[in-house]
């Protein structure tokens, strides 16, 4: 026994000596993986690959064993192992004279395995350490290596996918009704009764009219599917997912739009250089196959002036769609432009109820101008809040709508001109007159700047409050204003100095006064408390015997304020979310706002170092609880176990959201001592 002491005593003298060196990682590289062998078990195993000439130590079998590693798996999670852990290699034995003992050792390569108990709706975060004694050479080295594993929830992978098909099929109905407006554009208008004479007249037959156009109509659709293939390739769907929220982004798309509306407006023509227009043009004589999908290649380079715009529209939309998205949005596009084509070829008589082009064409075009106007601001908005720069706080956006909305009513009614527009129709009587359609247009954008008007008080405006600034950034609240003897509501915008809001909740201090002015308008306007801070909320639930409602969600995410406008904002639900729930809202797009350097950490999943609040709760909902999308809502009780195995993400169904609600609250009641 003495005899063991000593031969350890000398190798872990030699470790100490060897320390510097034992900072070759090259040395072993090591790997965990996380896999799920059915729904009631999952594996958690640790591989260690050796370069030539390493030995590594294998656990220790027995008292005899005096060189050895050790592998410590999270005791947190200990109730869940089934087992011991396991090992795996081509082992070898050997007499080490330095030790005067038989030792065992793996040279290529060792897998430690930990079996758990994990059911199909449970989820699982768990780390490993790794304790670890080598050979190069002559000398004994110690090493340590600390790892994570994470299970998703079988119900929550499900889920996403779910979520993932609903968001294909908005991307796909949107691009497709981006597609049919710009059917009603002049340069896309005009061209459906030339192109489409051209196949049946310059054809033998009918059939072999009707047979190119649909040639032709799937050539649109070919061409435009490729240019969302080359995106996809290009820049991949991680980093379309991850500019979408950018400010550089958002302030780019701000400038296209800014840029689409004036030419829209008249102020000047946006078009491809012409040498590209006359090449394609040159080889669409050709009557082959060739010169047909040359053709379309006109159709695709001449529209440009009158797509470009609306395309651009499209475009954050379609890239959230990850490697699908722009497939999915340019195929919609195109197949809604290409479908004219094929049907008036198949139906020539049709020909003669199309309407001539003619100024309309351009009252859809200028319309068009002020709308790619208003929605440039969103864009700037999303620039704005994401870098903090306060220059578009929620009542100019309300204001600067407003204006715009009110110059396209009054340019409807024919009272604002611009060097391209027609005169108006005569009636008999020679007097210009307005339609009705027209009228009905015009009367929609006056009473759609008025309804705006309330909103520069700080009127919620549900209707559009997914697009607006956050009422956090609203200088002036008319709720804010005494009445008689009641004071201002807690958590408004201008701030609450007493120790607890009116709910009886503590005042939230962790990165309040950073992140308040992102409350959206149904937390303001109805006194609720919400915290920004995931520990800081956990302790207040834990003090006050309430369950915790994570709430992920984004400074630009329009889901997140439809959501919060159309569910949380409904009578039955406030009053539930307010005295019966300790909330807590985490940001994931949040990059100003930094957490304390001692908090910072190498996140594996992001693949960077977490240094603001963002990405701070952006890995917290990847790594804890297997999602990415926004808005998703989890709950936990004070052990922090989750009190629903599913998380809800958008689906702005009230009834099923107040269900839940009242799970949640039996579920915490069941397992909380009161």
């Amino acid at each position: 026994m003495k005899k063991g002491l000593f031969a350890c005593l000398v190798v872990w003298l030699q470790c100490i000596v060897f320390t510097v060196a034992a900072a070759d990682t090259t040395d072993i590289r090591f790997e965990y993986k996380a896999e799920r062998i059915n729904d009631k078990e999952a594996m958690l195993s640790v591989v260690a690959r050796l370069s030539l000439g390493i030995k590594i130590y294998a656990m220790q079998q027995s008292d005899a064993d005096v060189l050895y590693s050790t592998i410590l798996f999270d005791t947190m999670a200990a109730r869940l192992y089934s087992g011991q852990v396991t090992e795996k290699g081509a082992k070898q034995s050997e007499q080490d004279t330095s030790v005067g003992a038989v030792v065992h050792f793996y040279t290529d390569s060792v897998i430690w395995q930990q079996k758990i108990n994990l059911a199909a709706n449970d989820s699982l975060l768990s780390r490993v350490q790794v304790n670890y004694l080598y050979q190069k050479a002559e000398a004994y080295l110690p090493g340590e290596e600390t790892g994570k594993f994470y299970i998703k929830p079988v119900s929550v992978v499900s889920a996403n996918a779910d979520i993932a098909d609903r968001s294909l099929l908005w991307i796909f109905l949107t691009a497709f009704g981006g597609g049919l407006l710009a059917l009603l554009t002049p340069c896309v208008y005009s061209m459906i009764p030339v192109t489409v004479s051209f196949f049946t007249k310059r054809s033998k037959t009918k059939l072999e009219g009707r047979k190119n156009a649909v040639i032709y109509s799937l050539s649109i659709i070919f061409i435009f599917t490729f240019i969302g293939f080359l995106i996809t390739l290009i820049w991949g769907p991680t980093a379309l997912n991850d500019i979408s929220t950018n400010w550089i982004f958002n302030l780019f798309i701000f400038l296209v739009f800014i840029v689409f509306g004036i030419s829209f407006l008249g102020a000047f023509e946006i078009t491809l250089p012409s040498s590209w227009s006359n090449k394609a043009d040159s080889k669409a004589n050709a009557s082959s196959f060739l010169g047909i999908f040359f053709m379309a290649l006109v159709l695709v380079v001449v529209s440009f002036s009158c797509t470009g715009p609306i395309l651009g529209l499209l475009l954050p939309v379609i890239f959230k769609g990850g490697y699908a998205g722009p497939l999915v949005g340019f195929f919609g596009f195109s197949l809604a432009l290409s479908i004219p084509f094929a049907l008036f070829a198949f139906f020539p008589s049709w020909l003669n109820s199309l309407s001539k082009p003619g100024g309309w064409m351009n009252t859809i075009k200028v319309t068009l101008g002020f709308i790619e106007l208003a929605l440039a601001l969103k864009f700037l908005s999303n620039a704005d809040l994401a870098r903090g720069w306060r220059l578009l706080d929620r009542e100019i956006f309300i204001a600067a709508w407003i204006v715009i909305f009110i110059l396209l009513g009054i340019y409807l009614l024919g009272k604002l001109k611009f060097h391209h527009d027609d005169e108006l129709p005569k009636n008999d009587f020679g007097i210009p007159y307005l339609s009705v359609t027209r009228l009905l247009f015009a009367a929609t954008s006056l009473i759609f700047a008025v309804y705006m008007v309330p909103g520069l008080w700080g009127a919620p405006l549900k209707g559009i409050s997914a697009f607006v600034p956050p009422m956090g950034t609203q200088d002036f609240n008319a709720d804010d204003l005494p009445s008689g003897f009641n004071f201002p509501s807690a958590g408004s915008s201008t701030g609450n100095t007493n120790s607890h809001f009116a709910d009886g909740l503590p005042k939230p201090e962790k990165y309040y006064e950073d992140m308040r002015k992102n409350e959206p308008d149904v937390v303001v306007n109805n006194g609720m408390v919400t915290y920004f801070d995931y520990q800081e909320a956990l302790a207040v639930s834990r003090k006050l015997k309430k369950p915790l409602m994570l709430d992920f969600t984004g400074i630009n995410c329009v889901n997140c304020r439809k959501m919060e406008g159309q569910v949380w904002s409904d009578p039955k639900v406030m009053e539930r979310l307010k005295n019966d729930f300790v909330i807590v809202s985490l940001y994931v797009d949040v990059h100003n706002v930094y957490i304390p350097q001692q908090e910072q950490y190498f996140s594996k999943t992001l693949d960077r170092q977490v240094e603001t609040l963002g990405d701070l709760n952006a890995d917290m909902q990847v790594t804890k609880f297997g999602a990415n999308t926004q808005p998703y809502y989890f709950f936990l009780d004070g052990n922090e176990q989750r009190l629903v195995p599913d998380g809800y993400g958008y689906d702005p169904d009230i009834n099923k959201f107040i269900r839940l609600l009242d799970e949640v609250k039996a579920n915490y009641q069941k397992g909380t001592p009161q």
